[in-house]
């Protein structure tokens, strides 16, 4: 029988305030362990939580963001159960009547594009981050995450394989990143993916059983993941087995999916509206506001630089993967500079010395001006493409201008047509083997000329007018 996955994503989102959702406790991650902690993230009794707007604000955006419908009145929510990453037993989240409600995200799926729907997007507290690296068998509980601000993103069961799940979550990392409403740091917990799975028949539309697969440290773990949890199901099912519903962790090192337990229902949570705060009413003024603070998205900036630099769509693509990466070449295309050149360097020989150096772009020494001013000298003759590669590097490593490095080496470009021909007369004289083989119609050979004669000028020689004294001087 063959069999089609059906997932659903539920991503939660830490988001990138000063403090607490609910108290004035700092949520700075490197903190030392339960110290960013007070009565009320702790659930001391007689403690009142309040929320923080912030918190809201940000929520707002990205519920916008994803085209959802942002909630005129919503509540948060008493969520119960016995875990120790919860002091107080119960978690503060929003059940029935969350902040954003059905909104989607569009991806591109096999050259084309496919929505994927958002169920609902609500506000709740992280919890307490479990610690078992204590040694002796012993395990700990850190306290500095509870209560740090979060959202959670729910989707439809829309997604159909492993490499559109990573589609979903490389193109809502990104939104989330422009908005500036969470860094979105798998490594330290700030976004944390988990997926629902279930198989079914080919041209049926119920659901199967599903599976939720989490503890997941990237988005291609995501990926290996599904991909195994579906080969899992599917393995069963065909053997006459029956696919349980559970939760399940994620072995990176063997590639495979566990049990952890058994997954609870809603009624399990007894949920019931939180009686310490007040409901949460937002009105057209308060939506209005925060809509006119969104930045350009990520697909209407692809398709702008497309329309406005001539850029290909890959080339779009990897130019806006991040608002700094898309920023610092904006900055450079304005100032004059030819905007697919700026790209090409940009994604080639300036992304290999970042990736080198492991630095972001608005990290480095090369600012916006220093490659403008470089891809200037290129395009009016000053310098050769192969001498910009060193002036690059160079500019790099010590923030100098082009302009500087070029005149301190000595590295302008031969264009002095009566030099060169003298040097390529010498090259031709050199080598008649090579010359006579060109004349005979071995046109490949040219390149053999242009290395010597740039090996003889130390790279400096004007290549176009190298070629054309070359074919000048060989009769072609």
């Amino acid at each position: 029988m063959q069999y089609e996955a059906v997932i659903g994503m539920e991503v939660h989102v830490e988001i990138n305030t000063k403090s607490k959702i609910f108290c004035g406790c700092s949520t700075n991650f490197h903190a030392p362990p339960n110290t960013n902690v007070c009565p009320i993230c702790l659930g001391m009794p007689g403690v009142m939580p309040v929320l923080n707007r912030e918190m809201v604000n940000k929520s707002i955006a990205a519920g916008l963001a994803l085209n959802c419908t942002i909630s005129r009145w919503s509540k948060m929510d008493r969520k119960n159960y016995f875990y120790p990453d919860q002091s107080k037993n119960y978690q503060i989240s929003q059940y029935d009547l969350p902040l954003c409600l059905g909104g989607w995200l569009e991806i591109e799926v096999n050259g084309g594009p496919k929505r994927i729907g958002i169920t609902r997007a609500h506000m709740e507290e992280d919890t307490a981050r479990n610690v078992h690296t204590l040694g002796g068998g012993r395990s700990g509980v850190d306290f500095n995450r509870c209560g740090m601000p979060l959202l959670e993103i729910v989707t439809e069961p829309d997604i159909r394989s492993a490499d559109e799940a990573y589609a979903y979550l490389t193109e809502l990392k990104q939104i989330l990143q422009y908005l500036d409403v969470s860094d979105c740091n798998m490594e330290e917990g700030s976004l944390r993916a988990e997926a629902n799975i279930s198989v079914r028949p080919v041209g049926t539309t119920s659901f199967g059983t599903k599976t939720e697969v989490k503890n997941v440290a990237s988005f291609s773990g995501v990926q290996k993941a599904i991909e195994f949890e579906i080969k899992r199901q599917i393995k069963t099912l065909n053997e006459g087995g029956a696919v349980m519903q559970e939760t399940r962790g994620w072995d990176a090192d063997r590639g495979i999916t566990f049990t952890q337990r058994q997954k609870e229902s809603a009624h399990d949570y007894r949920y019931f509206p939180e009686p310490d705060l007040v409901p949460i009413v937002v009105d057209a003024a308060w939506e209005q506001g925060v809509a006119e603070s969104l930045p350009e998205l990520p697909q209407a900036r692809r398709a702008r630089f497309a329309k406005d630099y001539g850029l290909s769509a890959y080339d779009a693509q990897v130019i806006t993967a991040s608002q700094d990466y898309a920023d610092y070449f904006e900055t450079v295309a304005r100032s004059g500079a030819d905007p697919k050149q700026a790209a090409n360097w940009m994604m080639g020989d300036l992304q290999a010395l970042l990736v080198d150096a492991k630095q972001e772009i608005q990290d480095g020494l090369i600012t916006p001006s220093h490659l403008s001013n470089m891809l200037k000298l290129i395009e009016d003759g000053t310098i050769s493409g192969k001498i910009a590669k060193d002036v690059l590097a160079d500019m790099f490593a010590s923030g100098k201008q082009p302009e500087a490095i070029v005149r301190e080496k000595g590295l302008l470009q031969i264009s002095d047509s009566a030099a060169l021909e003298g040097i390529v007369r010498r090259i031709l004289a050199d080598n008649p083997k090579q010359t006579a083989e060109f004349r005979a119609g071995k046109e490949q050979v040219l390149g053999f000329f242009v290395g010597q004669i740039m090996k003889a000028t130390q790279g400096k020689a004007n290549p176009k007018l190298v070629n054309d004294i070359l074919r000048r001087e060989l009769g072609a």
